[in-house]
């Protein structure tokens, strides 16, 4: 942990990534104070940018998913229990944060399952957080096996937007205590060191892309309304890793080809998920890992398992697997246009977000914050919504500069 950090507390509404896809771009959008008057001194001679329009239209749209958030007041789950003879290490609940924090939350996983020295352990679930954890107790020398009902193409972590959101919906500030700070920052310093490893691999599974907020209002004022919406008290804590993340820079005027009065531009990671779970799957099938596809109904069921230790990565199925009601489900929907690969940004605006990926660009309304969503377990895809959110975008590329 960054030693000039500790201790430091949330800051409610600060630095706020507001569901899933608008992450990085809200993140330039709420914390005008650090960098607005560094820029407005260089505004005067800068270049209008050249930027590839994004074709927003509703009969471009080729899949509408729905995906079901596994979101934990008290933050994700990564204690240890004894079930018979079996350690079960758990490693789930983590809103929407599963890709960004996989890596931290895996090491930790792994660590407390080599507590009991084993030569193979077994991991249960083959989404981001299985994944990632397998992987690392491969690298720890341990033989490994993954048993799932599906693969990671098929799990719900693969309908994530694809954004680096390490405190996206991670916790409630008041159950997860001061100290979760900490434990967050490990995880993000952690999980954000190893992408790094992923830099610049063919089919680029993970990149980092520009992303644009705009708005039509101050950005002062813009933040107000978004601390207003949080009323649950949503943890934010990016303000503990700003030495590691690029900051926001305001666009000034005759740089801005946006048809708005306000726009900031910020550099964040993104995932290409088709092409980083490909990576992490063949990974670990050629470090020698076996995946065995088999459902559980119950812990009981792990007893049968010939692993003495066990890290389970169940995500949302915990819920009812587990019995745990302290999952609660947090729903999110993303319209999918056919992919541009000239459109190498991501940006906000009046509620919806999009981020360019390789297989597709994915429009999401985030109209109510944090809250949209919230204890919403209905997977059952609106057409609706997806034809309001890519008109949204769509009218805003038609007064486009």
């Amino acid at each position: 942990m960054n030693r000039r950090n500790a201790g430091r507390q949330p800051q409610l509404g600060r630095r706020r990534l507001l569901a899933g896809a608008g992450a990085a771009l809200l993140v330039a959008a709420v914390d005008g104070c650090r960098v607005g008057g560094l820029d407005q001194r260089r505004t005067t001679s800068a270049p209008r940018l050249q930027l590839a329009p994004l074709r927003a239209a509703a009969d471009r749209i080729t899949q509408i998913t729905v995906c079901t958030r596994p979101f934990r007041a008290q933050g994700p789950r990564l204690d240890v229990e004894q079930i018979g003879q079996k350690v079960i290490v758990h490693n789930y609940g983590h809103g929407g944060s599963g890709w960004s924090l996989s890596w931290g939350s895996g090491t930790i996983a792994v660590k407390k399952a080599m507590a009991s020295s084993p030569k193979e352990i077994a991991v249960i679930g083959c989404g981001a957080l299985g994944l990632t954890s397998a992987i690392l107790a491969q690298r720890a020398g341990l033989a490994v096996t993954i048993y799932c009902k599906e693969l990671v193409q098929q799990a719900r972590s693969a309908r994530a937007t694809g954004s680096w959101t390490p405190d996206s919906r991670i916790a409630l500030t008041g159950p997860a205590g001061p100290q979760f700070g900490v434990l967050w920052e490990e995880m993000a310093r952690t999980s954000w060191k190893t992408y790094r490893d992923y830099l610049g691999l063919p089919g680029n599974p993970v990149a980092f892309a520009d992303r644009y907020t705009l708005s039509d209002i101050p950005f002062a004022e813009m933040r107000e309304q978004m601390e207003a919406r949080d009323t649950l008290g949503f943890g934010g804590y990016m303000d503990r890793i700003a030495d590691i993340t690029p900051n926001p820079q305001l666009l000034p005027p005759g740089a801005n080809p946006f048809a708005v009065k306000y726009a900031r531009r910020s550099t964040s990671l993104q995932f290409n998920i088709h092409d980083y779970a490909h990576q992490l799957l063949n990974d670990f099938r050629l470090a020698g890992g076996k995946i065995e596809m088999r459902e559980f109904r119950s812990p009981a069921e792990f007893t049968q398992l010939k692993q003495k230790v066990v890290i389970n990565c169940t995500g949302y199925g915990a819920r009812s697997l587990w019995k745990d009601d302290s999952i609660v489900p947090v729903r999110g929907q993303i319209a999918w246009l056919l992919p541009q690969p000239e459109v190498n940004y991501g940006l906000y605006y009046n509620d919806v977000s999009t981020v360019s990926r390789s297989d597709g660009i994915v429009v999401q309304s985030i109209a109510g914050g944090d809250l949209r969503g919230y204890k919403d377990d209905n997977e059952t895809v609106s057409r609706e919504e997806a034809d309001q959110a890519v008109g949204v975008i769509e009218e805003l590329y038609s007064r486009m500069t």
